[in-house]
């Protein structure tokens, strides 16, 4: 049985698509990972903000990488000119089209130009991954450990990044999540995966030991709270002194 793809959709909210609209952009995004990728509406929406800083004769309309990264490096330029920021992770994620991330950078731009918060926008760290995706599809349907790192590395990445090491890291970053979703997985069902109980779990749990096991093996501590020991016995008490007797029967027994 396969799983198709959700639905691709805008994603964004009312306010922010009038806006695009009333913006009368040269192209009307209907597919937001491939028309934002390539940093063309993103320079065309700020050139209508500050034409001097975004010319848009100078960025191209083009799919390759070499196009995206000269747009961007136009875009970041501009932007440290108007002393503006972008959430940088939002920025690569919308070159190398992760999900949700184009969207999430819209949304960023709508806020930075109209000075309007959205109650939509994420807070704390962005997750731009195929997570929420994945835990949409029952178990068996759910990608392997060599599928969800062609899910979450593009091959954009790996060529836009020539360090080896650098795309190894993402690489064990991709399966180390990729375990612990697992192992919670069978934490959550573990009949499903035929997990059996370890030697401790079925242990039987017994109550701590008396006083009397813990102390030493020579003495036992009596009902008062004395420590009486084997072969000796009190005998004669005067005042605070105490006269100990050692019974030799005892002792030879």
């Amino acid at each position: 049985m396969a799983y198709s793809q959700p639905p691709k959709r805008t994603g964004l909210p009312r306010e922010v698509l009038k806006w695009l609209q009333s913006l009368d952009l040269s192209v009307s995004p209907k597919n937001m990972r491939r028309d934002f990728s390539n940093g063309y509406l993103v320079a065309e929406i700020f050139s209508k903000f500050y034409p001097e800083d975004f010319p848009i004769h100078s960025f191209g309309n083009g799919t390759s990488l070499a196009t995206k990264q000269g747009n961007w490096t136009q875009i970041e330029k501009g932007l440290m000119k108007q002393q503006l920021n972008l959430v940088k992770e939002a920025l690569d994620g919308t070159v190398h089209c992760k999900p949700g991330a184009a969207e999430a950078l819209v949304q960023e731009i709508y806020t930075l130009l109209t000075n309007k918060r959205l109650n939509t926008v994420q807070e704390g760290a962005l997750d731009f991954t195929d997570r929420s995706y994945q835990e949409q599809l029952p178990i068996v349907a759910r990608a392997t450990a060599s599928k969800a790192i062609k899910n979450n590395l593009r091959l954009s990445e790996e060529l836009a990044e020539p360090n080896i090491t650098a795309n190894q890291q993402k690489i064990q970053a991709i399966i180390h999540r990729h375990v612990e979703r697992r192992r919670d997985e069978r934490n959550r069902d573990p009949r499903r995966f035929g997990v059996k109980p370890t030697l401790s779990e079925q242990a039987v749990r017994l109550p701590p030991t008396s006083v009397q096991n813990d102390t030493d093996p020579y003495t036992k501590a009596s009902h008062t709270g004395n420590a009486v020991v084997f072969g000796v016995k009190p005998t004669v008490h005067s005042g605070e002194i105490r006269h100990w007797q050692v019974d030799t029967s005892a002792l030879l027994s």
